[in-house]
Order: C-alpha cells, then structure tokens, then sequence
C-alpha cells in the first residue's frame, strides 16, 4: 500500500443544517486540493443546537436524508472517502433518543460501515459550571468496534469521548486498525487538559495513525470547543495541527512505515493481560 494524504477538518457548526452543510462542503473541496484521499468530518458536523432535544427534529432515518444524501454525492463529486462525524439517526420505537452515527462513505459515494457512539458523555466539567447529560437524547451504540478497509488502510472508529477509554483502542488495534478517527466536540475545558494527551497515547500504545478532527470555537447556547484538529503519527508525533479558526490539516499516511515500527518494536505482540 502506497503513502496517501489525508485530513481532518475543523468546523464551527452551529444550528442551521443548510449552512453547516455548506460550509463542510467548501473545507472537503480544500482537503481535495490538497491531495486528501480521505477526510474526517467533526462530530455534530451537520448541526449543534442551543439546547440538546434541537438536535432530535433533524434525526433521520438510516440510509436516508439530507445529510446523508450531502455525504453521499459529494463523496461522488469529489471522489473521496469521507469519515462523517456524527449525524443523528433514529432509534426505532424511541422519537426521544437518536444515535451518534459515524458513518464511513467511499469514493463512490457508497456507505461502507457505521459506528454508534458507544461512550456518552455524562459528566459536569470539573471547575468550568458546565453539566452534560448525552444520554438523555442519544441512546448508546451497540458494544462492538467497528473496522473497515479504505485507500489508507483499515480504519477504526470511534467518537470524542471514546477516547477516554484505551479497551475501545485496544480492541480495534487487535482487529488490524492502522488509523484510528476520532471526530470530536472536545469542550475547552477538558480540551486544554487532556485533548493532545489523550491522543497521543492512544497512538503511541496502538502504534497507529490518529485522524482528531474537532469543534471549535463558540456554538449556540454558550458551549465552547477546543479545536486543535491534529493528526498523529504512530510515534506519537503530532504531524499537522490546527488552533481555534474552522479549517483544515493534512498529513500522510505511510502504511511501509507503520509495519516496520510494528515489527522492529512489536509492543502490541508483548501484550500479557486482556
């Protein structure tokens, strides 16, 4: 497998979906000037409302609806494989809860895999007066990982606060991942503490790529992200980062190089507890 360029793209979402859209639209199009073959999108790309029920009148069934018909065809149009973030799609039986879906769109404009957000955050940010409560309107994905092949190897998926906990990780490592995405609307608080470290492990102990593409700036209702779109090396060096302006990052993707970290320094093969 040949190197290949790749993006995360930072974005300032707000609640009107139209608008979202485009401005997502206009930051793919940049990623494919600059030799992207695959770009993710940040979580809640289509839209963050001022309150979390908003987001449940523009939950959509799967496999149909306007984002995911943006998704598909400008996937088509530009000919890159998209990581989308999350979009809300339905819970059967439940007009009270969507969930968190990532879904992985090829260059065809054809869906290839789906993974629901697994780890919900409920939590009150220490020092910063903020509560979050995600599981009163998203129900919690299914508990298995999800791995799909693509032109810059396998992807694993996970979501935002996934990344606070490594057997998510682990588990996609043990299934063969060499690029794990995680888009992201890190708050500023957390972020500033624990963003670019939490990344960097979860790269260094996987030996894998890490494509964190974020929220950032201030969004409806007050809430603040951090930003800092990066991208990591299987090393744990940061290739390409980005501060608070909605944008993009580039890096490439040296498959030849990963193996060969794996196989002169096999950390994942030393594993003595599951």
């Amino acid at each position: 497998m040949s190197d290949m360029i790749v993006a995360a793209v930072q974005m300032n979402s707000g609640d009107s979906v139209q608008a979202n859209l485009d401005a997502a639209g206009k930051l793919l199009e940049e990623a494919v000037r600059q030799n992207a073959a695959l770009a993710v999108l940040p979580e809640n790309f289509a839209f963050m409302g001022a309150h979390d029920r908003d987001k449940l009148a523009h939950a959509e069934d799967d496999g149909r609806g306007p984002i995911q018909d943006f998704l598909h065809d400008i996937a088509r149009k530009l000919k890159l494989w998209i990581v989308a973030g999350t979009i809300p799609i339905k819970v059967a039986g439940d007009a009270g809860k969507v969930y968190a879906a990532s879904l992985v769109i090829d260059a065809h404009g054809e869906r290839r895999a789906r993974y629901d957000k697994i780890h919900l955050f409920d939590v009150d940010v220490p020092g910063a007066g903020e509560k979050y409560r995600e599981s009163s309107t998203i129900a919690h994905g299914e508990l298995k990982s999800v791995v799909v092949d693509s032109p810059a190897g396998r992807l694993g998926l996970t979501v935002c606060y996934d990344l606070r906990f490594p057997e998510l990780y682990r588990r996609l490592a043990a299934e063969q991942a060499q690029v794990i995405c995680v888009p992201s609307a890190f708050t500023q608080k957390t972020g500033e503490a624990h963003w670019e470290v939490l990344l960097r492990a979860r790269a260094i102990e996987n030996q894998c790529y890490v494509i964190a593409a974020g929220q950032a700036g201030q969004h409806p209702g007050g809430r603040r992200t951090f930003g800092h779109s990066m991208i990591i090396g299987p090393w744990g060096e940061v290739l390409a980062d980005r501060a608070e302006a909605p944008g993009i990052v580039v890096a490439r993707i040296a498959p030849a190089r990963l193996e060969e970290l794996r196989q002169t320094f096999p950390v994942l093969s030393h594993r003595r507890l599951s």
